[in-house]
């Protein structure tokens, strides 16, 4: 059982009154200051988390995407340039292609990593557990189109990532073809009767390379030494990585895009409860100053 514990207060013409005071409880002091536990678990309670996996999986799918796919274009260059491009003139269209999406791919990491921290801070002022950390919430037409702006660009741009993913899908279908005429030779090497060397490989045919280009094709023996170099296996494998990371971009902003849409009705319905409160008070306030000015009558005429 409880018990209260009491102190006494003492006035100069009034005889003497207690008042209780609560008993204390984990380790918030006796003047009202929370303990070091308390103030963990309230931080705790503000942070979105919904907001936070999805940043570091945009941020995860992001660097896969960019950095595998940066490697992975420069090995496909040496691989064009040293077995199926070997004039300089023929490719040079492609190497400047490559080049600009390697360009491009630093911007595209650049953005997304300010991108995604920009979204995670939206996370945490529009949760509704900075309400409890912050005290009163309070919503301004500016704060509720940003939201629907974030919306509205999220959307966008999960749109294109969903073309980059296919896209970022092309040169693994291409590698795998090579792949597995590697393994078809490797397999008819016992059969004398098919020889290996009329399967081939034209990479002119994808249309990265015109058709003049010499000698835009490897058959036999010269394909399979290709398919054993470290370029064409580290770019295969890298390129598969950076298509799983361009999927795991999508992903992640599906469900920015899903906590975004929750935030902004929040923010909707806090507006209207908002006004609500502010009218109810007003109200309040007025019949106050009714009855008020009620009693002052009364007064008067008494």
């Amino acid at each position: 059982m409880e018990i209260g514990r009491y102190h006494w207060m003492y006035r100069s013409s009034r005889p003497h009154r207690y008042h209780h005071v609560p008993a204390l409880r984990g380790n918030i002091s006796p003047l009202g200051i929370q303990g070091c536990f308390e103030c963990c678990i309230k931080c705790l309670g503000g942070v979105p988390y919904a907001s936070l996996v999805a940043t570091i999986l945009c941020f995860s799918g992001v660097a896969l995407f960019c950095g595998c796919g940066h490697v992975a274009l420069t090995g496909t260059v040496s691989i064009l340039e040293q077995h199926f491009s070997t004039t300089a003139s023929d490719h040079a269209l492609l190497s400047e292609v490559i080049q600009l999406m390697q360009y491009v791919i630093y911007g595209i990491a650049s953005f997304f990593f300010l991108y995604g921290i920009i979204l995670l801070a939206e996370g945490f002022y529009t949760t509704s557990a900075v309400k409890e950390l912050h005290g009163e919430f309070k919503t301004t037409a500016c704060g509720r189109c940003i939201s629907g702006m974030f919306v509205f660009l999220t959307y966008v741009l999960g749109v294109a990532w969903l073309g980059v993913f296919g896209f970022s899908a092309v040169p693994v279908f291409m590698f795998y073809n090579i792949w597995s005429t590697c393994e078809v030779i490797k397999s008819l090497q016992t059969n004398v009767t098919v020889p290996g060397d009329q399967i081939c490989v034209d990479i002119r045919q994808y249309g990265i390379i015109p058709w003049n280009a010499v000698p835009g094709k490897a058959c036999g023996p010269i394909l399979e030494n290709i398919c054993n170099t470290n370029e064409f296996y580290m770019s295969y494998h890298l390129f598969i990585v950076a298509c799983a990371g361009a999927g795991a971009t999508v992903i992640a902003l599906i469900h920015f895009l899903m906590i975004l849409s929750s935030n902004w009705a929040y923010l909707k319905d806090a507006s209207k409860m908002q006004a609500y409160q502010d009218i109810k008070a007003k109200e309040e306030q007025e019949l106050q100053d009714i009855q008020s000015r009620s009693k002052e009558q009364l007064n008067s005429y008494t």
